[in-house]
């Protein structure tokens, strides 16, 4: 009972802790085994269906970062100090139809399911696409992007949980930096679009205030 009291504590303390660092130090950097750490959560995180709609690219060269500097607004700091920069990529709807080489692939190969059950699966998949979804191209981009936020959040608990800080960020043009990495041979626009970018490296200072959050009470219906 005290082993899950303290991991209760040290996993609540990395909720204290991770703060959106604004300004990283430049100094500091993470360490190759600590971000592999991260990573590795990211890879492990869980998808819609299984399906893992996902691509993570690290941008670490000071000159592709420049070039995104102008069309990613809300990151104008994160990007020349962070250590590691996360754009996290979503399959295009073409990717994820019922029958698509990618969803075969992933419930065949990845998930091992035997023949029958992709069969089954499948079809539950094409029933959701459609009725859920409407079969709607935006809508199933959409979708995978959320799942790609699943991922991150699990990144950041990871990062805080060893004492490294993260910043999620939305503010940028999502289609320009898709079609600069594009343009670069880092993905294909027609495969994947950016979903969310976030940020990681070590604080140059504390919060200038604690943690503020509404109380459970507010904000929990038990019936």
């Amino acid at each position: 009972m005290n082993m899950i009291k303290d991991k209760k504590s040290e996993l609540l303390s990395a909720y204290q802790f991770r703060h959106a660092c604004k300004n990283f130090n430049t100094d500091l950097k993470i360490s190759d085994d600590d971000f592999q750490f991260i990573l590795e959560t990211a890879r492990l995180s869980p998808s819609s269906f299984g399906l893992e709609p996902w691509k993570f690219v690290v941008v670490q060269e000071k000159a592709l970062r420049d070039q995104l500097k102008p069309i990613a607004g809300g990151a104008q700091r994160q990007i020349p100090t962070s250590s590691h920069l996360v754009f996290i990529l979503a399959k295009r709807a073409s990717e994820l139809t019922f029958d698509s080489e990618y969803v075969t692939h992933m419930m065949s190969n990845i998930q091992q399911m035997p023949e029958e059950v992709v069969t089954f699966v499948s079809s539950m998949y094409k029933m959701f696409t459609e009725v859920e979804l409407e079969n709607n191209a935006q809508w199933i981009h959409e979708w995978a992007c959320k799942q790609s936020y699943i991922a991150m959040a699990n990144m950041m608990t990871a990062a805080a949980h060893i004492g490294i800080d993260s910043c999620p960020i939305e503010g940028i043009d999502r289609e320009k930096v898709t079609s600069l990495f594009h343009d670069e041979g880092i993905i294909d626009k027609n495969e994947f679009g950016v979903a969310c970018l976030v940020a990681f490296g070590y604080r140059t200072e504390d919060p200038k205030r604690s943690k503020t959050r509404q109380s459970l009470e507010d904000i929990v219906v038990w019936k």
